[in-house]
């Protein structure tokens, strides 16, 4: 995730409407049609991540699922909205991470700290599909761009907010907000060069280890930082003439 210009005029409220409108037949949702869309979203996903977007094909999807064409078509309208939706998720998952409720009174320090910790689980137990932005950006339609620059703005303007309330309280040391706020987002973002859910940290362990890396980064102090004294200036002994 990059930092965007913050735009205090998105309205929280509206960040998880999705920016892929269901085109295909399907006019209602029930459980059952919810269940069958998510048959096809993980199927999907799992074969976008094998082989990427543009070697996937909804000829592929079906014979996956083991169903015909019309079946997907009737919940889908191509495999984009399929894709869009499979990235749509994450994207609300990490970019309202610092989201509070109003009468959260904990300091920010506090808030900073377990909102990162969100934003690297949300990345993991999102896995693959939050890394599908990372590696095929081409892919997505100008509206999606949109609302999820939308949903970035949003997130880096509450964490940068609570950033510096909390250095203001003496609970976090750095210089520049911005950058600093990039460079620990950057932790979770670089995931997908290396994130395999088998490897040798569990996926708690991987959290644990970048949440404390990334708290480092923002300078998170053990005890409140005294505010400096001010200088005290004392005068010279003067001179007396014996």
């Amino acid at each position: 995730m990059g930092i965007t210009k913050a735009t205090p005029s998105t309205a929280p409220g509206a960040l998880g409407t999705p920016p892929v409108k269901a085109r295909g037949r399907q006019k209602a949702s029930t459980p059952s049609t919810d269940e069958k869309r998510e048959r096809i979203l993980q199927a999907a996903e799992a074969l976008f991540d094998r082989q990427g977007y543009a070697h996937t094909t909804m000829e592929q999807i079906v014979q996956q699922l083991g169903v015909t064409k019309p079946y997907v078509y009737y919940y889908f309208h191509n495999k984009q909205e399929i894709f869009e939706t499979l990235c749509w998720r994450p994207s609300v998952a990490c970019f309202t991470a610092m989201d509070f409720p109003e009468d959260d009174r904990r300091p920010a320090h506090v808030k900073v700290t377990e909102g990162m910790e969100r934003l690297i689980r949300a990345t993991i137990e999102h896995h693959p599909a939050a890394f599908f932005p990372y590696r095929e950006p081409q892919v997505f339609r100008p509206e999606y761009l949109a609302m999820q620059k939308k949903l970035a703005n949003h997130f880096y303007e509450r964490l940068c907010a609570l950033m510096e309330e909390a250095r203001a309280d003496g609970m976090l040391d750095f210089k520049e907000t911005r950058l600093t706020a990039q460079a620990a987002c950057s932790l979770p973002g670089f995931l997908y060069h290396w994130y395999r859910p088998d490897g040798r940290l569990s996926p708690a362990e991987v959290v644990r280890e970048l949440s404390q890396l990334a708290w480092r980064v923002l300078g998170l102090r053990t005890a409140r930082r005294r505010p400096a004294r001010p200088a005290t200036h004392t005068q010279p002994p003067t001179e007396t003439n014996p």
